[in-house]
């Protein structure tokens, strides 16, 4: 069984899990949402803390693979085999920086054998377990550990002694080209909506905004879109020309649709200051958490 390390908190909307093969059905909550780690506020101590992965979430219900928005995922027959009949939350992931590829695969009208390969379940909680964090993640490693499938794994969680640990932490997950970390309080039980038992942290800040026009591109982008114009949900109008791939650039997303970007702070104006693309945001890619 491959167990990569990292890590990701669900995010996820509540689902009814059932299993279609059995039709014993578990009430998952509400997802659970992180609030932002304060150093001012917030003690590391008590948490276990797991890299943050750019992956495409999932839930697993027992006996399908689900989207973020519920719906059913068109996974090849051998990639669940052996699961657990547990729900579990969990993002599908191949390595860093290939979200693209997985949230292409996950949108495929038809699944590709092939395609599929390298991609693993890479399971974080159990939604429906009563106990605190710290219990559910020691049963749910079990719970993969017994099942042996090559498809799945499970995120590692490590607590850290102190903020200076912390920190030293998020610098080598950021210098290997991760997004950043999760901490989760060791005793919480899983909470329904924004929690501060759940804290991320990043050296940079993303959100969302909508897509509303294009600044045509220059130079060697000529022909292509140059640049996206957006608003976000305070009404701020600004552009995202850094991070469009040339294929992004050549087919852009569409107006209309959710992007999320990255930036560090905001301008003299108000604007988000370094304004990055990083991907556009659709129900079944999920949603930064």
């Amino acid at each position: 069984m491959r167990l990569r390390s990292a890590l990701l908190v669900a995010l996820l909307p509540a689902i009814a899990m059932s299993s279609p093969a059995t039709g014993i059905g578990l009430q998952a909550p509400a997802p659970m949402l992180a609030s932002r780690f304060d150093p001012g506020l917030h003690d590391p101590a008590g948490c276990l803390v797991s890299e943050k992965l750019d992956g495409v979430r999932a839930r697993w219900d027992g006996g399908r693979l689900l989207t973020r928005g519920g719906n059913v995922i068109d996974v090849p027959a051998w990639f669940t085999s052996g699961w657990p009949r547990q729900p579990m939350d969990g993002e599908l992931w191949t390595r860093r920086g290939e979200f693209q590829q997985v949230s292409d695969l996950v949108r495929a009208l038809r699944h590709d054998d092939a395609a599929w390969r390298p991609v693993r379940f890479m399971a974080f909680d159990l939604p429906a377990d009563g106990g605190g964090f710290a219990r559910r993640n020691a049963r749910l490693r079990s719970l993969v550990l017994a099942a042996g499938a090559d498809t799945l794994g499970v995120i590692a969680q490590v607590p850290v002694r102190d903020s200076d640990a912390l920190q030293a932490r998020l610098q080598a997950v950021v210098a290997a080209g991760g997004e950043g970390l999760m901490l989760h309080r060791a005793q919480a039980r899983y909470q329904a909506g924004r929690s501060e038992a759940l804290l991320k942290l990043k050296p940079f800040d993303d959100a969302e905004a909508r897509v509303v026009g294009y600044r045509a591109g220059k130079g060697k982008y000529a022909g292509m879109v140059g640049a996206l114009l957006v608003v976000d949900a305070r009404g701020r109008r600004f552009a995202i020309g850094s991070g469009l791939r040339d294929a992004e650039r050549a087919r852009p997303p569409r107006i209309g649709e959710q992007v999320t970007f990255r930036y560090q702070g905001l301008t003299a104006k108000g604007t988000p200051r370094f304004a990055r693309f990083l991907r556009v945001r659709r129900d079944v890619a999920g949603a930064p958490r």
